[in-house]
């Protein structure tokens, strides 16, 4: 077991508290749901706007610059930065949002995950700082003046880095204990002259204190003051820290100086910006920033006490000098404190930045590394091993303190912001129940700064070879009773709870069970108590969403956005919509948990009748699909699944080629033998329906696999297309002119590039076209676009599909790979041959081109760029290019699970 492995064990198993210190810091928490409190409740982005945040107390989170906090997110650090001509201090990312994006929000700062431990007893990110003014005002005029059709105007399209003239920032942590943190920053002058660059890296309370609300568990509030050179802190449940700081360049290493001072303001809101709102300060959040910017000797405390202290620093770099400020925070109980320092603030000072600082830092590098190589196969090339490392990174780094109360936001705290009466019926007022306080796995923490549902399902899969333990806890906090509604619903995210996801979590839980049963054994705990939760949910989308109760459901949007004709999360004027992918949605939720209850079966017969009920029930559902009668959802000439629309007891195809109708591929389940024997009643009433149901085996797959001679075991598959149908859709699939791109499975068809779908319903005209980049249309705020590019996580779904199918199928099966190309492949084949498509989206090729990098030359050749790689939320489906939220990794880390599988070639 390596050191990283042993600290798991130890965290969970709470022995050692490993996990109490992370990157739990938001990298925006303005502009979100929580802390609207508008009177429409909707105006999120003007209401607390990036102009507020160096200066507005958050109530429900905090959010800085490559920063950290305790998992409860009471005590913060995160990195300041004044180049000498902004405006305002750098504390935190910058970025348009809403309104102000041509393509909604966008991050328009350069920043990248370079390396964590599961446990972060190492961590490492970059943030690349001009030295030049920050183009604020610029980027928010240009992208607004852009149309929908117009590339989206980034940091790289602007002068700022123009001749290298900016400042790389290297923010490392390293633990020594669960409760000893070293902090070290490296910040390098790219440019061609000496240049000066102001430092304050900060640690602050998160202000729970003004509110007066009791849900955080302390009502004292918290201090921090300095002595002897160090910081003393104190809080009522975290207890006392003390830390200290140390400048280490070569002029401060030759005179015996730190050349830094402390300055102390308070975690409040500066009432003279925003009159009427609560404080109790005379020092607010932005004192750091009017001292140093606007050089006001007032904004910091005189008496060197507070909620929030820095330690400032003007540092002369020269040109390719690299200077590094070294900082620890650590608890009174620690050694360091407790034995060695015994109490002494001077001695603690000295013995903070001994020798043992740097060989903590290079003894955990090296642990880190050996975890790594525990689940990166050596048999890699050097890329695709960094691509692995950093997708991880980004996953761990992606992980973020979320707390939400949705009756306290509605009613208001006793010394918060009056609410408006109108809130009372207005967003999410029917989750009141809901209470959220976690640290949970985010999409991107600028972007997406709060979770989604079925994204999570989707980044636990890769999370499952880091920390086992972290992703089945994950899956389980979003079916606890203070997350799940009573009725059975799973909260999708805070822009709208009830929005309806991909019915994803069964899926996730059975993903999980299966990859951690690899290491540390099967939890067949963990998957009962998921699956009798999941029951309730499972309930929840029969009783909703199948209005006709034919089986033939109406999800919503479903996550996917724009990708059909109409808004899907609004109801039509006439009729109602039955979905391909709704349906099909719902089957694939019946395998997983068929698959689920078999499995538990093993070890008590009572969920041998559940696997028996939802076997019977994927039957209902693919009969549905493909009714002999007409009213399913196949086309057996255009050999495709549509949406239909329901209306006037019609029903009207909406013949749109997308993912909705590929989707149906992904419901296949196959069941061993050897666990069917083991279940008498669900196998009695399968042989009924061999016996019985003859007439469905034309139309969907319910195959018995006979096993060769001497062999044991055997297979049989349950499927919604039939092998005929099947082979049709994967020859859609594979067509380069229809799905199939260099880069993967297109969520829409090239063939609407020049054949639009057009259909004129309610007195309004609908067209739907191939757009393989950005969304030229405002649905959905116009930052996603499901109508062309490349997703991972439907991908994933298909890749493995085509390995299930191949699980039955076997060497028997061959289809042409691509379509037309005369190349036979089994589908093991094309699975491997999709996953490849997909990874090399971030591979250099002979040119030295990363195609996700797109058109930018400062990533194709400049050395401090080309090597860093962002994981997107989505990439162009002709050119790779990466798209959306730039630093989506959930989801998009399954590019590591693709190049593992790829590697092992299962």
């Amino acid at each position: 077991m390596s050191a990283e492995e042993l600290r798991l064990s130890e965290s969970r198993r709470r022995q050692v508290n490993w996990h109490r210190w992370g990157p739990y810091l938001s990298e925006r928490q303005w502009g979100t749901v929580r802390e609207d409190y508008s009177d429409g409740g909707d105006a999120t982005w003007s209401y607390f706007p990036h102009d507020h945040a160096r200066s507005r107390a958050y109530r429900w989170g905090e959010d800085g610059l490559l920063g950290i906090s305790d998992r409860q997110c009471r005590l913060c650090f995160n990195v300041g930065l004044w180049n000498g001509n902004d405006s305002i201090l750098k504390e935190r990312l910058f970025g348009v949002t809403g309104p102000e994006g041509n393509h909604g929000e966008d991050v328009k700062e350069c920043y990248y995950y370079l390396d964590s431990a599961p446990t972060h007893s190492y961590m490492k990110a970059l943030y690349k700082y001009p030295q030049s003014r920050y183009p604020y005002e610029e980027l928010v005029a240009i992208s607004s003046q852009r149309s929908r059709t117009d590339d989206e105007y980034e940091m790289l399209d602007t002068p700022a880095f123009d001749g290298s003239r900016y400042f790389d920032v290297v923010a490392e942590y390293a633990k020594a204990a669960a409760d000893d943190l070293l902090i070290r920053l490296s910040i390098t002058n790219r440019g061609p002259a000496a240049a000066q660059l102001h430092v304050v890296p900060q640690f602050f309370f998160r202000n729970t204190w003004t509110w007066k609300c009791t849900e955080e568990g302390c009502t004292v509030r918290p201090t921090m003051r300095l002595q002897d050179g160090v910081i003393k802190t104190n809080h009522e449940t975290l207890g006392q820290f003390w830390m200290a700081c140390e400048q280490v360049n070569d002029s401060a290493k030759k005179n015996g100086s730190t050349e830094f001072q402390w300055l102390f303001t308070d975690n409040e809101t500066n009432i003279k910006r925003h009159p009427g709102l609560p404080s109790e300060s005379e020092f607010f959040k932005d004192g750091f920033n009017n001292f140093i910017v606007n050089g006001d000797a007032n904004a910091v405390n005189p008496d060197q006490r507070g909620t929030k202290c820095g330690a400032y620093a003007k540092l002369d770099i020269k040109a390719g000098e690299t200077v590094t400020i070294q900082l620890r925070m650590t608890h009174v109980d620690e050694p360091l404190i407790a034995e060695t320092a015994s109490g002494d603030a001077k001695k603690f000072a000295t013995l903070a930045f001994d020798r043992s600082f740097e060989e903590t830092f290079a003894k955990r590098i090296n642990e880190t590394d050996d975890f790594y190589r525990t689940i990166i196969d050596d048999k890699l090339d050097a890329q695709q091993k960094a691509i692995m490392r950093q997708a991880y990174a980004g996953l761990l780094w992606t992980k973020q303190f979320y707390h939400y109360s949705v009756a306290t936001w509605l009613d208001g705290d006793p010394n918060g912001i009056e609410t408006s009466p109108a809130r009372a019926g207005g967003r999410n007022s029917e989750w009141r129940h809901l209470f959220n306080r976690d640290v949970i796995s985010m999409p991107d923490k600028w972007e997406y700064p709060w979770y989604a549902a079925w994204d999570l399902a989707f980044h636990m899969v890769p999370f499952a070879k880091l920390d086992s333990h972290f992703a089945k806890e994950q899956m389980i906090l979003f079916l606890r009773e203070w997350y799940m509604h009573p009725n059975g619903q799973i909260p999708a995210y805070e822009w709208q709870l009830g929005d309806v996801n991909p019915p994803v979590h069964a899926w996730g839980v059975w993903e999980i069970y299966k990859a951690t049963g690899e290491t540390d054994g099967r939890d067949r705990v963990f998957l009962a108590r998921a699956f009798q939760k999941l029951l309730l949910n499972f309930t929840w989308w029969v009783n909703q969403k199948d209005p006709r109760g034919k089986n033939i459901f109406a999800g919503g949007f479903l996550g996917l956005d724009n990708i059909g004709v109409f808004d899907r999360s609004k109801p039509l004027p006439q009729g109602h919509l039955e979905q391909a992918d709704g349906t099909s949605w719902m089957a694939f939720y019946c395998g997983s948990m068929l698959r689920i209850a078999m499995e538990l079966a093993e070890d008590d017969m009572a969920y041998g009748d559940m696997a028996s009920k939802f076997f019977e029930h994927y039957v209902a559902i693919a009969e549905a699909m493909n009714s002999m009668d007409g009213t399913g959802l196949w086309d057996e000439e255009d050999g495709f699944y549509y949406d239909h629309l329901y209306l006037d007891g019609k029903s009207i195809p909406i013949r749109v080629r997308s993912l909705v109708g590929l989707f149906p591929l992904t419901t296949a389940v196959v069941l061993e033998e050897e666990l069917i024997n083991k279940l008498p009643g669900f196998r009695r009433r399968m042989k009924w329906f061999l016996d019985n149901r003859d007439d469905l085996s034309q139309h969907m797959t319910y195959m018995e696999f006979e096993c060769p001679e001497g062999q044991t075991g055997g297979k049989r598959l349950l499927a919604i297309p039939s092998e005929t149908r099947l082979r049709r859709l994967i020859e859609v699939m594979l067509d380069e002119n229809e799905f199939l791109s260099p880069f993967g499975i297109r969520s829409m068809s090239a063939i609407h590039r020049d054949q639009p779908f057009v259909f004129d319903f309610g007195g309004q005209h609908h067209e739907v076209r191939y757009v393989p980049g950005e969304s030229d249309s405002g649905m959905f705020g116009g930052n996603s676009n499901w109508r062309g590019p490349i997703w991972f996580p439907m991908n994933f779904l298909l890749i493995q599909a085509m390995k299930r199918y191949y699980g039955y199928y076997g060497d028997d099966m061959r289809v042409e790979c691509p379509t037309g190309s005369g190349n036979l492949m089994t589908l093991m084949e094309v699975s491997h041959e999709l996953e490849r498509r997909l990874i090399s989206l971030f591979e250099v090729d002979e040119k030295g081109f990363r195609p996700s990098h797109g058109n930018d030359d400062v990533y194709q050749k400049d050395p401090a760029w080309k090597d860093l790689i962002l994981f997107y939320e989505y990439f162009h489906a002709d050119s790779g290019k990466g798209l959306g939220a730039s630093h989506q990794t959930g989801w998009t880390a399954l590019v590591a699970t693709m190049i593992r599988s790829n590697c092992e070639g299962t």
